[in-house]
This record gives structure tokens, sequence and C-alpha cells, in this order.
């Protein structure tokens, strides 16, 4: 899929996806050995980003297994078209006393067969992402359903068969840790702990992502993102949603954050009733408003620190 690391890092960049060395390295061995990955971290921190990120790298399609508690093999894998069999026995009525054993085997083929995701990825003339979406939230039975998916690249079904892969996907198990994923799956694959962005990383990526061409303003942005993080919320922001609040803020024309947007952003960072009311209290978003101008004032002396540095070194 990649020709080499650097290659690998071009690509994730035109996408733009900011990734760190370690996240690049392990990408691209899995694609090399074909490996899967297991993304594991918080709500919001950016994992099915990086299987977003690495199709558009690859120039290639996902196919996305949105996992659930009691997800079964007919919603992963697929199942028979009953109604399109009744329809093609119908069609064949006149041939039924003769030629019954091949209608019969006919009718259980790929042909009469409702794809899932899992068996479509197999499927592809040229390899697919295959995201394997909060993997967490399923049982202990349909993991090992994964098993042979992610060990011999085939999948076995009842009348149907065992279906070899014409390509091999690039895999990602996401997690937010629900409950502990098996030992069985986690051999199998390589492990990438995913966090929260720093305020300089989150930054970058704003500066990357969103539509804002306004540094002060990204760096402020990415401030209040940790400041909010740090308050523990019900439900933290995420990434996704800091680059919505980056294109809102332009859309309504501001370049900057003040105490009196507050209720102007509570819809847009607090998305729980808990979380809202503690947005609420004027002094403690004031505060929250505060820090993020400090973070973002440190995240500007540190860059302008390194490039003072980087100066020196090439003089």
């Amino acid at each position: 899929m990649f020709s080499s690391i650097e290659d690998l890092g071009r690509r994730l960049e035109t996408a733009k996806y900011v990734v760190d060395p370690v996240t690049l390295q392990v990408v691209y061995l899995a694609a090399r050995m074909q490996k899967p990955i297991i993304v594991e971290g918080p709500p919001g921190c950016g994992k099915t980003a990086l299987a977003q990120a690495i199709a558009a790298a690859g120039e290639t399609v996902i196919e996305r297994l949105q996992c659930y508690e009691g997800i079964n093999e007919e919603k992963a894998i697929g199942k028979f078209d009953t109604a399109l069999q009744k329809l093609f026995l119908e069609t064949q009525a006149d041939h039924l006393q003769r030629d019954w054993d091949t209608i019969r085997t006919n009718l259980h083929t790929l042909d009469f067969f409702v794809q899932g995701p899992l068996l479509r990825s197999l499927l592809y003339e040229k390899a697919c992402v295959l995201l394997i979406d909060e993997v967490d939230k399923v049982d202990e039975g349909f993991e090992a359903l994964l098993l042979e998916i992610l060990s011999e690249w085939q999948i076995s079904i009842p009348k149907l068969g065992t279906i070899k892969h014409r390509t091999i996907p690039f895999v990602i198990l996401t997690s937010n840790e629900v409950r502990r994923l098996g030992d069985p799956l986690r051999r199998r694959s390589f492990y990438l702990r995913v966090e929260f962005p720093s305020i300089a990383q989150e930054a970058k990526i704003l500066n990357v992502r969103s539509t804002t061409s306004n540094a002060s303003l990204q760096r402020i942005i990415a401030g209040l993102a940790h400041a909010l993080r740090g308050w523990q919320m019900e439900k933290p922001v995420s990434i996704a949603e800091m680059l919505e609040l980056a294109q809102a803020l332009e859309i309504l024309k501001f370049d900057d954050i003040t105490p009196g947007m507050r209720d102007i952003l509570l819809p847009l960072v607090a998305k729980t009733e808990a979380d809202r009311k503690r947005l609420l209290l004027r002094d403690g978003f004031a505060s929250l408003v505060h820090d993020s101008h400090q973070y973002a004032q440190k995240v500007t002396a540190a860059t302008l620190e390194d490039e003072l540095a980087g100066a020196a070194a090439d003089g």
C-alpha cells in the first residue's frame, strides 16, 4: 500500500493527518506485515480519524463495522436474501424436477448473499481499510468470530462454505476500553495507545484541518480544549468538536474567545446537562477562558524558542 515510511508520511500529510513518529512506524509496519492494529484510548481522541486518514493515504475505501452490544454474525458478515431466493425458485418452477440439485446449489452462492462489511472487506480488487469500530462493546463470542478473519483472512459461512480473500484489508480495531479485549485478539494485532493531544499538537491539528487561518485563535481553541478536559467533564470535548468550534467561530467572525461568549459556546462544548450546569457558572467559565489564553501564550513562547534554537543551529 505504501512504498516506504517516507511515502506514508507524505501521504498522511496530504490527507491532513498530523502523525507522530511512533504511529507512523506502526502503521507502516502493519501495512507491510499485514497485521491489524488495535487503537485504544478515550472517546474523541482521534482513533477513527486514523483509519480515515490511512484510507485517504492509500487511495482506497473504508469498510466500517460499527460494533454495539448484541451485534450478531448477520450484521457483520451478512445473510442469504430469502426473498431473492424465493423469486429465483419461482422463475425456475418448470425446471425444479429435472434440475433441482443445480438449482439448490445456485441458491447458496454469493449471488444470493447480502454481504456485511467483514465479508465485503475480503472481496475488493484493491485492498480496503476495514474499520472495526468500538470493538470493546462486543462479547467474547463475537471476538472469537473475528479471529478466523484476522488469522486466515477468510470467513466460513454455513451453506456457503469458506470464502477466501481476494485482497487483505488494512484492519483498524478501535477500543474505548468499555471492557478489556481478549488476549487472542491482542496477540494477532499491533497495539497503539492514543490519548488526547497536547496543546501544541492540537493547535497543529487545527492549523492543518480547520477552516480558519488565524493561528492565534487556533492556539486559544487548543488551550480551551485542554482546559475543558482538565475539568473532567462527563463528556470530554473531542478533537472533532474543537474543529467544529473553530468553524463556528469563523462563521460568526470571532477572532478570540471571551467570557462573554459563554452562552454562544455552550451548545458546542457541553453535551450533557451536568456539563452544561458547570459551564453556566460564570466565574467557572471565565476561569476556563483565562486558562485557555494562558495555555496559548505558553505554546507561542515554546514555538518561538524552538524557532530561535533552530536558527542558531543553522547559523
